[in-house]
């Protein structure tokens, strides 16, 4: 079910809003933002986008943002650029924040997404912002939709363990915690107490025996940090990738949840055999 919202949001994407004299002209300067103009904002409003904007390894909607000019973060050249607004991440550099409010264009920050019951508020904020407010209710319902489908998670879920380099795990509180129970599945560093960020260690891994990996995808080269990651102690435990839907507070953070949805199925058919 989750995979149908796609076609929603580039239909969404596409559809015409205000007449394009009246809507506010944005710069992004946060790959969550981009992603939020790219999905709201008709095209001749965006003036720019920030420099990692067309990265598939940072955006889930790089290949869209490839038709749109980027900026260097800097204040000097968006100011030249004359927007109305430059919409923000809340951890943006403050340096860049403050001269641009000091020269008088107004900036709006938006927080880092805790949770997805988040997700239809940022959309509704973005709306706002871009006076594109009816399609970002369109949008921001058909996510809230999407949520309230989906069950609760239960104790004989599978269990995961996120594992990124270094050890790095996620528990409560994070958009990625919520992901993975949303999908269905039950979350180790939560189990072991963790809220927010925190490290596993290989011995956890290997002694507390979840049923599935989340890590990040290999860089090319070597790297000390992912050598953990790839201990042939690890070689019995199924791994999922995690991807750039796992880190903004967009609706494609619900093609996480369904990829998430679909590693536990694979669970259920093997407890049925």
């Amino acid at each position: 079910m989750m995979r149908r919202l796609t076609p929603v949001i580039l239909a969404l994407a596409l559809t015409t809003g205000a007449g394009a004299s009246e809507l506010p002209r944005v710069v992004s300067v946060n790959v969550c933002t981009d992603q939020l103009v790219l999905l709201l904002a008709e095209p001749e409003q965006i003036v720019s986008l920030s420099a990692i904007a067309d990265s598939a390894r940072s955006s889930s909607m790089a290949d869209e943002a490839r038709a749109f000019a980027k900026n260097n973060n800097r204040a000097e050249s968006i100011a030249v650029q004359e927007p109305d607004v430059v919409v923000a991440g809340q951890w943006s550099d403050p340096a860049l924040v403050n001269m641009l409010r000091s020269i008088d264009i107004e900036v709006v920050q938006f927080p880092l997404t805790a949770s997805l019951a988040e997700i239809p508020d940022q959309i509704r904020e973005m709306g706002r912002v871009l006076r594109q407010d009816a399609k970002a209710e369109t949008l921001a319902l058909e996510v809230e939709a999407e949520l309230a489908a989906r069950p609760d998670v239960h104790d004989a879920a599978p269990l995961a363990a996120f594992f990124f380099p270094n050890g790095f795990a996620l528990g409560a509180g994070t958009l990625s915690h919520d992901i993975l129970t949303a999908g269905g599945a039950r979350n180790l560093s939560v189990d072991l107490g963790f809220a927010g960020n925190g490290r596993l260690s290989l011995e956890q891994v290997v002694l507390e025996q979840p049923d599935f990996l989340v890590g990040a995808p290999s860089y090319s080269g070597f790297s000390r940090s992912e050598e953990m990651t790839t201990h042939p102690s690890l070689e019995g435990f199924p791994m999922m990738h995690s991807s750039p839907d796992w880190v903004c507070g967009t609706p494609h953070a619900l093609r996480a949840v369904a990829d998430v949805a679909a590693m536990v199925e694979q669970f259920k058919g093997e407890a049925t055999q």
